[in-house]
């Protein structure tokens, strides 16, 4: 296809839109507007959904687990996704636990 086709009244306005609006994923259009999020598809983010679900319930399990005398385990840290910034997500305050948590005690009653 030419886009001169435009130009030269061949095609029409809104079929350009339509082209333009349904290009592939790998398209420079698609990279340009939507970053690295355009090489993600849905089973994507599920898949770092269940990545993070998974290390929650670890995380959850090895918390209970523990010896009260050790300190408790770090908490996980999400997968990076697109939009997120550059390189890999470093714990922040957001992640860790609130510190009106439940308590150790009151994990091991919820989980027996």
């Amino acid at each position: 296809m030419d886009l001169l086709d435009w130009y030269r009244g061949r095609l029409t306005s809104r079929r350009l839109a339509v082209l333009v609006k349904h290009m592939p994923r790998d398209s420079a259009i698609a990279q340009e507007l939507h970053g690295d999020g355009a090489e993600w598809k849905v089973g994507d983010y599920l898949l770092a959904a269940a990545v993070d679900h998974l290390a929650a319930a670890n995380w959850m399990f090895a918390s209970v687990n523990t010896d009260e005398d050790s300190d408790p385990p770090e908490p996980p840290v999400p997968v990076p996704r697109p939009g997120d910034g550059d390189g890999p997500a470093e714990p922040s305050v957001e992640d860790s636990p609130p510190p009106g948590g439940p308590s150790r005690a009151e994990l091991m009653h919820f989980f027996s």
